[in-house]
């Protein structure tokens, strides 16, 4: 049976093998985690789509045009087209597996979220993530109850195998016995963004290491846009992460304050920016939180006030974040103003891909948060999800196009220097270097501190080659966001603060010889309605 091999069991990882079961191909599914444990499921707020059930008179073109809009024109957008036309399907497929979405009169509910004017996020309270996992393994298991997914829970990607320029295979490590096997096919990457490079400073899973993406890029496989990573507003610190405080309690009625020193709460986002208030974008929002902290007229934190929120509103659509924040907190949001801060929340660069998810090696897909095409230089809230469902399944549409063949599994006896474990020191120094530089304000000076300093990490006694791939990756995030001489999106540049528009372009990084490459890309025409995509 023709087969296929997917790194990854989250909803890209998911969406992928369920597409290819449809058409009778088989997927071996390698994941560290079960799918119940993949980051997929932390996903809160909701899932973007132009179904205008509110009588708003959405389109897919006004998605489209936000998604353009707030990604600051680096996304791909021909991908941005598959994608947003494909989203009312995506929805209605899912509550056809049984993701059950809030509803009213048997039509989704959309709220407001960051980014948008129109009433667009379908959800499940605040567990959509939870909620679309549910239904997508369900379905997975009626196709693994055929033998069409075949699951390989606790393996790791090693690296990829190459020939002749080409992917053919992926070395998989068992982390129960370390044993290593070699799965021959074609290999599709749903591994996640890059939190294990930022460990206990993002909001996603403390499962990630970021090793898969430091071996890819190690190995010559592109990167763009690496200088992009959304630091979202409202984050609260909890033991090893960020807890997110989702951008669903601003789209139902909360908001942003910090005391100024006449001891008044001053509403910034409303009076800065009175058409969308403290729904705008994630960039623009936490880069005005860092700004009003230290201006002189304030004082101590930024506050999210939810204490407007009714309360048929928390019991309907929130109870579950009320729980969360009670949980962690120990206040009532109800009742009690919630200090937050920016925290890590997504990576907008990853892996390279077009808009049918082939990256830069002949036999390699990614889709999900590990690649970089739909969101440009900012993601809109509620697009990671319906990127991620729809990018498994386009990855897995584009699969099919091509020759494919049975999936062998082969031993390997060997040593592979790329299956050690990363020093625990390296990971927490190259932490600090880079948070110093890649932070919501960036410089030149901060930028050219920390490749200095992340050089001087390779005088560390013992490197082994993965963490030397670590360092490589983040030689070139700091390199993309040095060669970006401007601020667009979320990478700010106070020694250049406006955008520059002859760099609309995305930026990136790959390593050849073991010497790392930086450049700039043009971003592809939009191609007409009844031009071949293929």
């Amino acid at each position: 049976m023709n087969g296929v091999v997917i790194i990854g069991a989250g909803l890209s990882g998911l969406s992928a093998a369920i597409a290819l079961a449809q058409n009778n191909v088989q997927s071996y599914l390698v994941s560290l985690q079960p799918s119940e444990r993949a980051q997929s499921v932390l996903a809160e707020g909701g899932i973007n789509a132009a179904l205008d059930t509110m009588g708003e008179n959405d389109s897919v073109q006004n998605h489209f045009d936000d998604t353009m809009r707030g990604g600051a024109y680096l996304a791909d957008p021909n991908a941005v087209d598959a994608l947003t036309k494909a989203a009312p399907d995506t929805i209605r497929w899912l509550i056809s597996l049984g993701a059950a979405f809030n509803v009213k009169n048997s039509e989704p509910v959309l709220r407001n979220f960051g980014g948008q004017k129109k009433k667009r996020t379908a959800f499940a309270k605040s567990s959509t993530g939870k909620i679309i996992m549910t239904a997508l393994i369900d379905e997975a298991r009626k196709y693994e109850a055929k033998g069409l997914i075949k699951r390989l829970p606790h393996h790791q990607l090693i690296r990829i195998i190459t020939e002749n320029g080409g992917c053919i295979g992926a070395r998989i490590k068992d982390t129960y016995t370390d044993k290593l096997f070699d799965l021959l096919g074609q290999v599709i990457i749903c591994s996640g963004g890059l939190n294990g490079i930022f460990p206990e400073m993002t909001t996603g899973t403390t499962q990630n290491s970021g090793n898969c993406a430091a071996v890819l890029f190690s190995q010559g496989v592109r990167f763009s846009n690496l200088e992009m990573i959304q630091y979202h507003p409202t984050t609260i610190g909890i033991s090893g992460k960020r807890c997110l405080i989702t951008e669903a309690a601003r789209g139902e009625g909360g908001r942003l304050w910090i005391m100024t020193k006449e001891d008044k709460p001053w509403y910034f986002m409303e009076e800065k920016y009175p058409e969308l208030g403290n729904l705008m974008p994630r960039d623009v929002v936490s880069r005005e939180m860092f700004f009003v902290r230290r201006r002189g007229d304030t004082i101590g934190e930024v506050y999210l006030n939810m204490t407007e929120i009714p309360e048929q509103v928390w019991k309907s659509r929130l109870s579950d974040l009320r729980d969360e924040i009670i949980k962690y907190t120990g206040d009532d949001p109800r009742y009690t103003p919630i200090a937050v801060h920016e925290g890590i929340h997504y990576f907008m660069g990853g892996i390279d891909v077009d808009d049918r998810h082939r990256t830069s090696i002949k036999g390699l897909y990614a889709a999900g948060e590990c690649c970089s095409q739909y969101h440009g230089a900012n993601r809109l809230g509620g697009n990671s999800m319906l990127g991620a469902v729809f990018g498994g399944k386009r990855a897995a549409e584009t699969v099919l196009m091509s020759e494919l063949s049975e999936v062998t599994m082969e031993p390997f006896d060997g040593d592979d220097e790329l299956a050690a474990e990363p020093s625990e020191q390296l990971i927490r120094r190259q932490r600090g270097i880079l948070l110093s530089a890649l932070g919501i304000v960036r410089n030149e000076e901060d930028i050219n501190k920390a490749l200095s300093a992340l050089d001087k990490l390779t005088e560390i006694k013992d490197l082994n080659a993965v963490d030397h791939a670590r360092i490589m990756l983040g030689r070139g995030m700091l390199m993309s966001a040095l060669e970006r001489r401007e601020s667009r999106g979320a990478h700010y540049r106070e020694d250049y603060p406006e955008a520059d528009e002859t760099m609309r372009k995305k930026s990136i990084s790959y390593v050849e010889d073991n010497k790392l490459f930086t450049q700039f890309c043009d971003i592809p025409e939009r191609r007409a309605a009844n031009e071949d995509q293929a």
